[in-house]
């Protein structure tokens, strides 16, 4: 892999961002082409140096879609890790004050970037395990199943006022406190871009839910986020839905084509819906029903589970049907999953738009409406 790791001489100060574009050519060039201090959040999903050693094949011998694009190979871990500080100098520079990152990776590569990140004196927040509830098996039985990924969460320095709705995370964890284990379905399915000969358009697209829980966490309506290996615009399009400003930055071609049509389709999500829980008090009860008795989903519609998996139907009475089970979104989610409980506000989703939203915001927006006339 060829990639220019020298910081360009002369570096630019643009007078204006470019919000909401995807910029095409090498990420450092363009991260240090854009004025410093200007950009709120960045999320990075950067190549993982996942250094594979020839094809590998299911028990039936059929071939694994894996990782083996050009982006992701580098000559050695050296040319790496020069890879690695020269992105993140460029990133932090980028930051403002009271900014923040997150950055993703496996095994191969997230160790080697949570020292970098201590070196340039970012200020490590959190490290959260994503926990794939659907993950690819171990087909050559020699190792544990890779079953995770880690994200590491970091404000540009020790002083930083960063951003963080504790009160939105713990509405969207049915009132109890997000821990820093996560538990998300891979994308697939209907989430899961093809591109024109219907092969996956991205081998590692990140799941919609896992943005969306970033992004209410750590950003507010009105910010400006930064992906600088913006792939199929997973960041671009949740950023728009949730009212967030965005900036992709991606060489090839083939990912800003789709990039560029996902982002057009999305539809950003009204006012009210946007605001997220901030006070400390307890967050006023919202039954499922109400949301029948408002119209805002009718008895009828079918809602749709994060993993894909299984759906329901909305009954008049606030409570759903599933296949063989009928009662509260909660008991008939436990039921699906064959688990013990089951939080039905951040399992279930609806379609509007040709878009699948969960029904937790519906949720956010009675309570905004709630805490307005209190």
């Amino acid at each position: 892999m060829k990639t220019k790791l020298k910081t360009p001489k002369g570096v630019t100060e643009a007078a204006t961002l470019p919000l909401n574009t995807i910029l095409d050519g090498d990420c450092i060039e363009r991260m240090n082409a854009l004025p410093a201090g200007s950009i709120d959040l960045i999320f990075a999903d950067p190549p993982y140096n996942l250094q594979l050693k020839g094809d590998l094949h299911r028990p039936d011998n059929s071939k694994v879609d894996a990782v083996d694009d050009a982006w992701d190979q580098f000559d050695s871990f050296k040319v790496y890790d020069k890879f690695t500080k020269a992105w993140l100098a460029a990133a932090r520079r980028l930051l403002k004050p009271n900014g923040a990152i997150w950055v993703i990776g496996s095994y191969h590569n997230v160790f080697r970037m949570g020292a970098e990140l201590q070196n340039q004196g970012y200020w490590i927040l959190n490290d959260v395990v994503w926990r794939k509830s659907n993950p690819m098996p171990n087909f050559r039985g020699k190792r544990l199943t890779n079953a995770h990924e880690t994200l590491i969460w970091a404000s540009k320095q020790e002083a930083s006022k960063y951003t963080f709705n504790y009160e939105a995370l713990k509405a969207l964890n049915e009132g109890v406190q997000m821990r820093s284990d996560w538990v998300l379905p891979i994308c697939t399915g209907h989430e899961r871009l093809k591109n024109e000969d219907g092969d996956k358009a991205h081998p590692t697209q990140k799941p919609q839910s896992l943005l969306h829980r970033v992004l209410v966490a750590t950003t507010n309506p009105g910010d400006v986020v930064l992906d600088p290996f913006f792939g199929t615009g997973t960041t671009g399009a949740v950023a728009k839905m949730l009212g967030r400003d965005f900036i992709g930055i991606e060489r090839e071609e083939a990912y800003r084509k789709v990039a560029e049509k996902r982002i057009k389709n999305t539809r950003k999500f009204d006012k009210e819906a946007l605001e997220v829980s901030t006070s400390k008090r307890a967050e006023p009860r919202v039954a499922f029903g109400v949301l029948v008795e408002r119209g805002m989903l009718r008895p009828g519609e079918e809602l749709w589970s994060m993993n894909g998996r299984h759906k329901a139907k909305v009954r008049a009475d606030g409570t759903v049907i599933g296949a063989d089970i009928k009662g509260s979104i909660h008991q008939v989610g436990a039921a699906c999953e064959g688990a013990p409980s089951c939080n039905g506000w951040t399992y279930w989703q609806f379609k509007r738009d040709g878009q699948k939203v969960p029904i937790d915001l519906l949720r956010q927006q009675i309570r905004s409406e709630m805490a307005k006339h209190n």
